[in-house]
């Protein structure tokens, strides 16, 4: 058990007084920390109780030995980001490297040829071992699908999720992108039921981080006001948190020097990583400097004089006093993370995420007296939520929209289907509109349903339905048959109504069946299921009755709701 977590004889979730049965109440629980059920699931956290459940997963310690095996074939993982510079190089790093050793010429349009160019930078790359990164992000992609759709630890995978969005980077910034799946994988992941105030610093020294919001050039004399601003409007305090552009102009001061230690290919031509690599840990601490990992403090690029930062004073620094600088960040962060508005802030994020769009204050009152008793303790705070009355309300039920991805994963797992091919999904979930780890803002993706939904993605969820159920996405297998006990419906409004049940356990069904009734007599569905999968030819669809029904309800509005 987790430290901090109540065991669960001392834990009781006051479903029943909201009027849901234990079963509505575990569809409810699964649908909102997990990716979805998966068939038999919600009999099974019935049995095993609620509260025991939930607790189990707060811990986060499930045997995935499934999972690491589909995993294990992925050797770019688990590489230092050391090692992934050196592996996998973009082409242009990859054309310098091969200039300098004379392997083409240094003026590139002495090759006329395009294509021999081509075929000796290829030759090249093959015989140094690099690869491009294209590689190491097919395989980060594919981790993401896999971890979601088939780990034990559900709710690990979904508060890694919804804290990569909060700290979001993104792909799309060249500098940071390599970078990402460790940050990913060491950072946001490790923390994810931890402190907030241990999440909050350990993404802030991030190269990812750092490089995504400028800050490893902030130095004194040019300060870089992003990641500052960044940290206090999106991070920890909100807009009104009560800051002013001041602050935020003083917090930038104080964060100058936090930057990244020099590793990759090139550093051995680098006079200071030569000189810093020398030194020993104790060295580098008595000249001030500060390293861990891949992130380095340089005193030389810090703003030693005095700051002020809400009304707290930093500096100005006692040269005698090693690492005083870097202490200073830290110190600014752990106020952030202890501020009462970024209790409020985090909270209200939370309740977005797995109550409603619109939570009631009642609720982010109770979280937030929590984070402030318990040091922002994420555990604490979910278990709270969970337990307050808010969250099982007729208006938190089935309130909250599905993402793309959410509606990936969930059709996945109410299939009980096998995946083989996880970028494929990854595809229909950027064609839904959420190319993952691709947002440019560093708010990250909303988390609110009029974001996703409107006409021309509803009409790309239908899609989506109807190519998975019929088979139609490469590499996703599946029995329709097995997952109604071997038992093939007699017709189509039979299929409709035992399906409905199957896919969306414990909901009321009868008013989807009933909107979805007429879809089943559409002559034009066997091309509508073609034209989905992206065949050349409609009418040609030879899907069946069954899988027609099925995409129908993976599309179906109630099917988007968690």
């Amino acid at each position: 058990m987790a430290a901090g977590v109540p065991r669960e004889k001392h834990v009781r979730f006051p479903y029943k007084q909201a009027g849901l049965t234990e079963a509505r109440a575990a569809a409810h629980l699964i649908g909102r920390f997990t990716f979805g059920a998966t068939p038999g699931q919600v009999d099974e956290v019935c049995k095993e109780g609620l509260e025991r459940w939930f607790t189990r997963q707060l811990d986060a310690r499930e045997p995935d030995d499934s999972l690491d095996a589909m995993l294990s074939g992925y050797d770019a993982l688990n590489l230092s980001n050391d090692s992934t510079l050196h592996v996998f190089l973009r082409r242009d790093q990859l054309v310098r490297m091969a200039k300098k050793e004379g392997v083409i010429p240094s003026d590139s349009a002495a090759l006329s040829d395009p294509n021999a160019y081509k075929d000796i930078l290829e030759s090249y790359r093959k015989e140094k071992g690099v690869k491009l990164p294209q590689e190491l992000y097919r395989q980060f992609y594919n981790q993401k699908v896999l971890r979601a759709a088939f780990s034990n630890n559900q709710l690990l995978e979904v508060m890694t999720d919804f804290w990569f969005n909060h700290f979001n980077v993104s792909v799309t910034k060249g500098d940071c992108a390599i970078y990402i799946p460790a940050y990913e994988r060491d950072v946001v992941r490790p923390n994810a039921l931890g402190k907030f105030s241990d999440l909050l610093l350990a993404t802030a020294k991030s190269p990812a981080m750092l490089y995504y919001l400028d800050n490893f050039n902030s130095r004194g004399g040019g300060i870089n006001e992003n990641y500052a601003r960044e940290v206090m409007e999106l991070h920890t305090l909100g807009v009104d948190g009560g800051y002013t552009q001041s602050d935020v102009t003083q917090a930038a001061r104080v964060l100058t020097g936090w930057t990244v230690y020099p590793i990759g290919p090139g550093r051995e031509d680098n006079p200071q990583a030569r000189k810093l690599d020398a030194m020993s840990p104790e060295q580098l601490s008595t000249r001030g400097f500060y390293r861990r990992g891949d992130f380095f403090f340089n005193p030389g690029r810090h703003d030693k004089d005095e700051k002020t930062v809400l009304g707290k004073t930093f500096g100005p620094d006692a040269t005698n006093t090693p690492m005083e600088g870097y202490q200073e960040g830290v110190d600014l962060l752990e106020m952030l993370a202890h501020h009462p508005s970024t209790a409020h802030f985090i909270c209200r994020k939370l309740a977005v995420r797995f109550v409603s769009d619109d939570p009631p204050a009642s609720l982010i009152n109770k979280m937030a007296k929590t984070f402030l008793d318990k040091d922002g303790d994420i555990r604490q705070v979910l278990l709270t939520m969970v337990s307050a009355p808010e969250f099982w309300s007729p208006g938190a039920v089935r309130e909250k929209i599905k993402s793309p991805f959410e509606l990936a994963i969930s059709s996945v797992r109410s299939l009980h289907a096998s995946v083989d091919q996880p970028q494929q999904l990854y595809n229909w979930v950027s064609r839904m509109g959420e190319k993952l780890y691709s947002y440019q803002a560093p708010t990250g993706f909303p988390d609110k349903g009029q974001y996703w939904i409107n006409t021309g993605s509803l009409l790309n969820r239908m899609n989506f339905g109807l190519a998975m159920a019929s088979g139609r996405i490469p590499g996703i297998h599946f029995d329709l048959i097995a997952l109604n006990d071997h038992h093939e419906p007699e017709s189509a409004q039979a299929a409709l109504v035992t399906y409905s049940r199957l896919l969306m356990p414990e909901r009321q069904t009868d008013e989807t069946v009933k909107r979805l009734t007429p879809m089943l007599n559409d002559p034009a569905l066997g091309d509508k299921v073609a034209t989905a999968s992206g065949e050349d030819k409609p009418g040609q669809s030879n899907a069946g009755m069954l899988p027609q029904v099925v995409g129908i309800i993976l599309g179906s509005p109630e099917f988007q709701r968690r």
